[in-house]
């Protein structure tokens, strides 16, 4: 698959869902280079899934910009995939099927359908299970179809709206690592939308903390970390618990350090442990 990132700049952006309502938030603005891995962070009301479906052109914002490189997004497009908590797979179509929907929808010829759709099952580990039914498949598993079924489409950038917040901790767990993984192999961008700290630690590489109402960006921070990221890691729980700082100081109004600052005091936090890990 010859999967490319993108340049993500979204300037003062601002939303409401109608003349009468209050703003979701104000002022947003943030920038994400190619192959960058952003989680979101924030407690429920800040907006940060409103964002995100911005993002997705499946909301327009009342004010502001967001442009992919130099296209500005207006409506939904192949380029860019967005990944929800419920998988909405066709339960009576087996894996394979699923995978491939989008490519029949688009026009495909079924053998670069098949060929295309083969690749993305390999890269979730589903190759055993390509002639299932989804519905005889684990939540786990059907997560995995649906992350197949984005990728088969070679998507710029991904959209994960707490995508295994349903999951249990270990497919959770294994699934916050495959995505990285991936998303590193093929170069693409993520943004992924949580208020699962751990979760932003394994999987970003750069966490924006939104707080507030309407909301706005209050902190960010560079999670400067090796992979693969364990979360016995010395290192993993020092950052883990910057973050955790973090959040709880823009749940109180407090606003951090951002940009090249940010980055600069979460490498100098996480130095000491690293240097005992390996000395």
């Amino acid at each position: 698959m010859s999967i490319r990132g993108v340049n993500i700049h979204i300037d003062q952006l601002k939303h409401r869902y109608s003349a009468k309502s209050p703003l979701t938030f104000d002022g947003v603005s943030l920038q994400s280079p190619p192959g960058e891995v952003l989680a979101i962070i924030g407690r429920s009301g800040c907006g940060k899934s409103t964002l995100l479906h911005i993002l997705a052109g499946l909301l327009q914002a009342s004010g502001g910009t967001v442009r992919l490189d130099e296209e500005v997004v207006q409506k939904p497009s192949p380029h860019w995939v967005m990944m929800f908590q419920a998988p909405h797979l066709y339960p009576w179509m087996k894996v394979a099927q699923n995978v491939g929907t989008g490519l029949r929808f688009a026009g495909w010829k079924e053998a670069r359908i098949r060929e295309r759709v083969e690749e993305a099952i390999r890269l979730v580990d589903l190759e055993a299970h390509a002639d299932n039914n989804v519905q005889d498949l684990s939540g786990g598993q059907q997560q995995r179809v649906a992350l197949a079924r984005s990728l088969v489409m070679e998507p710029e950038l991904l959209l994960l709206d707490e995508p295994f917040s349903a999951l249990d901790a270990f497919t959770r767990s294994a699934l916050q690592r495959d995505v990285r993984s991936i998303a590193k192999r093929l170069g693409f961008n993520v943004v992924i939308v949580t208020h699962d700290i751990d979760e932003a630690v394994i999987m970003a590489d750069r966490a924006v903390i939104m707080a507030g109402s309407p909301g706005r960006i209050m902190t960010e921070l560079e999670v400067d970390l090796p992979d693969p990221r364990e979360r016995h890691d010395p290192a993993v729980q020092a950052m883990r618990t910057r973050l955790m700082d973090a959040f709880q100081d823009a749940a109180q109004g407090k606003s951090g350090p951002k940009g090249n600052e940010a980055a600069q005091e979460a490498i100098a936090a996480n130095e000491p442990q690293a240097a005992g890990q390996h000395g």
